[in-house]
């Protein structure tokens, strides 16, 4: 007789290379778009991240006493610095990424001893010091191309992340380039008692959610189709989380209407798509059993929701990540496939 059986989350480090490449590749498409909507910006963030993330990991390998070309040649530093540039604002200071860089890569993850031992999305840890510490600074997103605001050169925008905004523009420049995502926009509006109807006819947004959300979004879910036919991340977790996302919306929108948000709008609005298949699906810090996959990305749809229509942060998916990540050996222990002539009670 033949048994299934599931494929590890990580193999060798040739097969990690590999896999890492994959997410890499599977990025483009969100990036691409990005950078059309948000300019030169998002394209510094990554490159400056990647720099910096590998410095801190060979730094730490060193340290360790690791072999630092085993390691660094893994793409997995490369990944967590992409992720998590892709969370930050265009054209935020050089410090805000070194900073959460160091979170990131030195405390959540070379700490823990690195890679297939940290319990905490790195990324994500790095994100959420930086909301936390510096929310004003972690709010001013670009005005994407198609509206009145400028989208700065590549020179302007070095200019903006090294050396400050003053040295480029002035401060009645600076903020009308300036905006709030369109879930910081809508929960501000809401709590104004603006109508969510009204809200979606103001010239930033398209049919479901921001003009230039809606296709950024699209674009990190053709990306993460592409895993899912890669067989790279399992469907279970994405298809968890933006089921019940999409549930719970439907269900509160349908009981108050004019006050909540859409479904279409949580879906493609924010990082949910690219928490869905880049972030939750980490295969260290995720659940690895059947059951507890679906468990977990039902939750983080969950947590993502309360915060956002509740909370006080517009988006939601680096601490609802991070706050299923501590429950993951909990629910992995529970549903974990029973052994065949395992008896049903457990062992103490």
């Amino acid at each position: 007789m033949q048994f299934k059986t599931d494929k590890s989350p990580l193999g060798g480090m040739s097969n990690v290379a590999s896999v890492m490449r994959q997410v890499l590749y599977a990025l483009v498409p969100g990036i691409a778009v990005m950078t059309y909507f948000y300019g030169w910006g998002v394209l510094i963030n990554i490159v400056f991240s990647i720099m910096i993330a590998l410095s801190f990991e060979a730094a730490s390998l060193w340290l360790r006493k690791r072999p630092l070309k085993v390691f660094l040649s893994d793409y997995s530093a490369i990944v967590t610095a992409t992720l998590f540039a892709l969370t930050l604002p265009p054209l935020v200071s050089w410090w805000i990424i070194v900073i959460g860089l160091f979170f990131a890569i030195v405390i959540a993850k070379q700490l823990y001893g690195g890679l297939g031992y940290n319990p905490f999305n790195p990324a994500m840890v790095g994100f959420a010091v930086l909301i936390v510490s510096f929310p004003l600074e972690m709010g001013q997103w670009m005005r994407p191309q198609f509206s009145d605001g400028h989208l700065p050169s590549l020179l302007e925008s070095l200019t903006v992340v090294f050396n400050g905004v003053t040295d480029v523009f002035n401060t009645q420049q600076w903020d009308a380039m300036t905006m709030a995502t369109p879930l910081d926009d809508v929960k501000t509006e809401l709590r104004r008692g603006v109508y969510f109807s009204e809200v979606l006819q103001t010239r930033d947004y398209g049919f479901i959610s921001g003009k230039a959300w809606e296709w950024v979004s699209s674009a990190f879910l053709l990306g993460g189709l592409w895993l899912l036919f890669k067989g790279i991340i399992n469907w279970r977790i994405p298809t968890a989380l933006l089921f019940v996302l999409a549930t719970m919306a439907f269900v509160v929108g349908w009981i108050e209407p004019d006050v909540h948000q859409s479904p279409l709008f949580h879906l493609f609005s924010g990082a949910t798509m690219l928490g869905a298949f880049f972030i939750a699906t980490d295969p260290v810090s995720a659940c690895t059993t059947p059951r507890g996959q679906l468990i977990y990305g039902a939750s983080i749809g969950l947590i993502i929701y309360i915060i956002r229509t509740w909370g006080n942060y517009p988006d939601a998916i680096a601490f609802s990540v991070l706050i299923m990540n501590m429950s993951v050996p909990m629910i992995d222990y529970f549903t974990r496939p029973r052994v065949f002539g395992e008896t049903s009670g457990r062992k103490q």
